[in-house]
């Protein structure tokens, strides 16, 4: 989307005018991190990764819940509130949160190592606090009042759903923002509010209360990025998703099987056309290097990317080549210089932030082209083999030989249109044509 982009948001001012870029605890950390662990976390994303364009570190679910250890929530957990319904970092685990500081001191660290601080919340109000009849920000208005209690998260017991219709619905969410914007929140992923896997009944079923959240976003003072979560987020509503959302997932929880990433060609083809500035298709997190390190399950805790150097490869590929925001999940203070040169190829990189004309020329069930223009105008393509076997590939686009710089190694090689590139299994060759 280059040069007319019908789904340009025009009332809200989008905060990620390019694909967000940073680290998320949940791959590594599941609801279980700790103040500790995410400043150790975020001190790498400062001095590894931010000079190649990775800005936001983001604590993930629960950070408000005292008990929470691993991925495997505990139902019903009492949690920490303020007087107004509103959730608060639980102080044993976040030790600046106490004295009613909530997250403003961590957020003045992580600002002060000039990287942007990012939450996670799920959407509605906590059902404590609806249980308990709890006051809002609305005088006589009580999180009982605003509650949708038939609309609930299928796989966590935290919230009910805001009903958006009631009175004192958006004064919640616009006092939910405000405290952010206090604390000095510059990400929030929203999640349980774009997914219709769990409920095929009643797809995009939170339409409303995304209208409500983007509202508060406009209203609360600072400029954030507003993620939607999880995915898939319905195809039908991408014009809407376009206008209220920074990102969106357009799947469920991307984690390191070679399914997913075959899948994840398929969704990148159906959701090309609606890239573009402030409003970006989100393939979620990329599960490399060491994951689920408090995992209770001794077989999968602190375990290596399952994803073989190929399938890196191409998944980083693929990332940029659609524009993806790129949030790496991997637990940054163990993760090897390998992986850490595949995530800051800055060729690469550079597709992801600044290019355009971003499509598939071929998706097919055994291979994939992707073409798009760099920064200068030059043309470039990704050629990618989903077999588990060895293949060869032709060049689209190609009439002529040419000199084409690969974008994985820097080096120059000739190319003859008549010659298809072999690749390996699950292997990908990105390119930019220089003449």
């Amino acid at each position: 989307m280059t040069d007319h982009d019908p789904f340009a948001p025009k009332e809200y001012n989008h905060a990620a005018k390019t694909p967000p870029m940073g680290f998320n605890t949940w791959d590594c950390y599941g609801a279980g991190v700790d103040e500790k662990n995410f400043l150790a976390n975020a001190k790498v994303l400062a001095e590894k990764l931010k000079p190649h364009g990775y800005q936001y570190a983001v604590v993930d679910i629960q950070w408000y819940e005292p008990t929470a250890d691993s991925a495997a929530y505990h139902p019903f957990a009492d949690l920490c509130m303020d007087e107004y319904s509103r959730l608060l970092p639980a102080p044993n685990r976040f030790p600046s949160a106490k004295n009613g500081w909530g997250f403003q001191k961590l957020a003045d660290e992580i600002h002060a190592m000039g990287l942007k601080f990012g939450i996670h919340i799920l959407r509605g109000v906590p059902r404590q606090a609806v249980h308990r009849n709890a006051p809002t920000v609305t005088p006589g208005v009580t999180a009982r009042d605003i509650a949708a209690p038939y609309s609930i998260c299928p796989w966590n017991t935290d919230m009910y759903g805001v009903d958006p219709d009631k009175p004192g619905a958006a004064a919640y969410y616009d006092s939910l923002f405000r405290l952010y914007a206090e604390w000095g929140v510059d990400f929030v992923k929203v999640d349980d509010i774009a997914n219709t896997e769990y409920k095929p009944h009643d797809p995009y079923s939170a339409k409303r209360e995304i209208e409500l959240i983007r509202e508060a976003v406009a209203k609360c003072g600072r400029e954030m990025v507003l993620s939607l979560s999880p995915g898939p987020a319905p195809l039908s509503a991408a014009a809407h998703l376009c206008r209220y959302a920074d990102m969106w997932r357009v799947s469920g929880d991307f984690w390191d099987r070679s399914e997913a990433l075959d899948r994840a060609f398929d969704l990148c083809a159906d959701w090309w056309p609606y890239i573009g500035e402030g409003h970006w298709p989100d393939c979620d997190m990329l599960p490399l290097g060491v994951l689920q390190v408090n995992e209770k399950d001794p077989v999968y805790r602190g375990r290596r990317s399952r994803f073989t150097k190929n399938e890196q490869k191409t998944l980083f590929t693929l990332w940029c080549m659609f524009r993806s925001p790129l949030i790496f999940g991997g637990e940054l203070t163990m993760t090897d210089d390998e992986t850490l040169s595949l995530v800051t190829n800055d060729a690469l990189i550079a597709i992801n932030q600044t290019s355009s004309d971003n499509r598939p020329l071929v998706s097919d069930r055994g291979r994939a082209v992707w073409t798009c223009l760099d920064a200068d105008g030059k043309r470039v393509v990704a050629l990618f083999n989903r077999l588990n076997e060895p293949q060869e590939i032709s060049v689209p686009l190609l009439k002529e030989r040419v000199t084409v710089t690969d974008l994985w190694t820097g080096e120059a090689r000739l190319l003859d249109p008549r010659a298809p590139i072999p690749l390996d299994a699950k292997d990908c060759f990105a390119f930019r044509i220089e003449e």
